[in-house]
């Protein structure tokens, strides 16, 4: 093998004009695949990043940006628009004070979601009592199932929940559950019974690697976890079903934050959820029934805004919402996130708030599911606290809770988290709520989980090979984490 390796190469250096011919061809790559990339018209930075790795990654470059580089999904997002102006159209109030009415109105020129209320809100802690409630209204169900998961694992949980939805289907209750294709594969065996009974279950963005003509959506994943369970009770938040996070099962279990809502929001959650499916499952034949089995709710004592965004839409609604909030606080920032990567608006926000005298704590993992995010979030740190913001790292068990506390009435919970791929690239889905009993009991949790974690103090004595010098690297990938 060698031996004809060797002669090969001798083959190829002996060709006459070669090596001006590779020469040509990499600046006829660079031009073509950097002009498309120019057009997107990204960020600066970010498209400077991609620019250069092509650069250095002939060839190879266009591989890695065929599969996971920036894709404006236009064709889909008119496919979305047109499965939404199916849809009933919805009013409804923001009772909420003025700062977060104006949110709302934002939310709503950014995502298409009216505002609303809800006549409960129940906050979840961790997956065991999450599950418990889930199963409870699984099994009571009457109408219909609606179900949006980024991971469902074929574990223990994923069982008794399958199977909790073989006994609906069977009893006449109709069963839709979306999977995103990327973070739960497609288990098409494990779901069989599901199937069998009558339940329906589609992928979202399923794997087309043979299709070598279209760009495959590794890089855009439906990371929503919804649940609508008759139109009446409504699931939304961090948690995704998988033993990973059920610490009943686990010690090592991910820390988190769901939601249980009950009144009209769960109408707007009801219609995120339709809207994916008829994105990903095309059958439109359902709208109507899922529609008259919706009911109408009256208004409720909490204003409760869902919020949904996604690379189907440039607003970035979740993010605006994010720095909104913030700069609408007077006198509190609570930040709770597992992956922190942020833009320059996010930054300034936060800074900004510190700066002007504001109670500012982030609170973030010790040490998250990905060292390279693990390191850029630790380069923003030192900028962070010379402007006065409070940095936590919580362990040993791995934060996964997306929440932010803004004064006394501000909540905003949800499956986004506080980076790029969350604001940008991933489908989400968020609830912000004007509501002083539920911020109240937000925060009494959040502050329990500061005093668990440990703050972070002034770092300019790292070392810098093992730290200072790695962070500073992965900074550098933050666009395109």
């Amino acid at each position: 093998m060698p031996d004809l390796l060797q002669r090969g190469w001798d083959a190829l250096t002996s060709t006459p004009g070669l090596t001006a011919l590779l020469v040509l061809g990499w600046l006829l790559y660079l031009v073509w695949l950097g002009g498309w990339i120019v057009l997107q018209k990204r960020e600066p930075v970010a498209t400077l990043s991609w620019l250069l790795g092509l650069a250095l990654l002939p060839y190879l470059g266009f591989l890695v940006y065929h599969v996971f580089g920036p894709q404006k999904i236009r064709r889909q997002r008119l496919r979305r628009e047109s499965n939404r102006a199916r849809l009933p159209q919805e009013t409804d109030g923001f009772s909420g004070h003025s700062d977060a009415a104006e949110l709302a109105s934002l939310a709503q020129g950014a995502s298409g979601l009216a505002p609303a209320s809800a006549t409960e809100a129940r906050l979840l802690i961790d997956g065991g009592e999450t599950y418990d409630a889930l199963l409870a209204d699984v099994a009571a169900a009457r109408t219909h199932l609606h179900l949006e998961y980024y991971i469902y694992d074929t574990d223990h949980i994923g069982m008794a929940l399958r199977d909790a939805l073989v006994e609906r289907a069977r009893a006449g209750v109709r069963v839709r559950l979306l999977i995103d294709a990327v973070g739960s594969g497609q288990p098409r065996r494990f779901f069989s019974p599901l199937i069998d009974a009558g339940g329906e279950v589609t992928w979202f963005h399923p794997t087309q690697f043979g299709r070598i003509w279209q760009r495959p959506w590794l890089n855009l994943r439906n990371h929503r976890k919804i649940v609508v369970i008759d139109g009446r009770i409504g699931y939304t938040g961090g948690i995704n079903i998988s033993d990973r996070q059920d610490e009943r099962r686990r010690e090592d279990a991910y820390r988190d934050l769901h939601l249980r809502l009950e009144g009209e929001a769960v109408r707007r959650l009801q219609k995120v959820f339709v809207e994916d499916w008829l994105y990903a499952n095309g059958d439109e034949t359902c709208i109507g029934e899922i529609a008259a089995q919706t009911p109408a709710c009256d208004p409720g004592p909490i204003a409760a805004q869902v919020l949904s965004s996604g690379p189907d839409s440039s607003w970035e609604a979740i993010h605006r919402l994010h720095v909104g909030a913030i700069h609408a606080a007077r006198v509190r920032v609570w930040l709770v996130t597992p992956y922190f990567v942020p833009g320059e608006a996010a930054m300034m926000a936060l800074t900004s708030a510190a700066l002007a005298g504001l109670d500012v704590r982030l609170l973030l993992p010790r040490r998250c599911d990905s060292l390279l995010v693990t390191l850029a979030a630790r380069s923003y740190f030192d900028a962070l606290m010379e402007a006065g913001v409070q940095v936590y790292e919580y362990g040993p068990r791995l934060l996964h809770s997306k929440a932010l506390v803004v004064d006394d009435s501000l909540a905003l919970v949800g499956s986004a988290n506080f980076d790029n791929r969350s604001f940008r690239l991933n489908f989400e889905a968020s609830v912000l709520f004007d509501d002083r009993a539920l911020t109240a009991q937000l925060a009494r949790h959040v502050e329990s989980e500061f005093a668990r974690a440990r703050r972070v103090h002034a770092r300019g004595d790292r070392p810098l090979l093992r730290e200072r010098l790695p962070e500073a690297l992965a900074r550098l990938l933050s666009p395109l984490l």
